[in-house]
């Protein structure tokens, strides 16, 4: 569940249940889809669990040149937001 009323008009998908490979794919997709629609910030929710798609979600994106800033919500652990790259198109 998302805390913060601003955050709440964000482009958002919900990786629960996906596998890491799964989960990348799909982000991938979302990533994607929201730059040509002109949206340059989403949230990925995976949940809290062991960390597994929150550290796959670090790994996969914090090199990636659509994705220019990604960082944890300091009232919800179970999200990362991407601020992604408009000059990527």
């Amino acid at each position: 569940m998302i805390s913060d009323p601003f955050l709440k008009i964000l482009p958002s998908i919900d990786v629960h249940g996906y596998t890491s490979d799964e989960a990348v794919f799909i982000i991938n997709e979302f990533i994607n889809d929201n730059i040509k629609m002109g949206k340059y910030k989403i949230i990925v929710i995976h949940g809290k669990g062991l960390g597994i798609l929150k550290k796959t979600v670090y790994f996969n994106f914090s090199k990636d040149k659509r994705v220019i800033r990604l960082y944890g919500d300091p009232f919800n652990l179970g999200i990362t937001i991407l601020e992604l790259n408009s000059k990527t198109c």
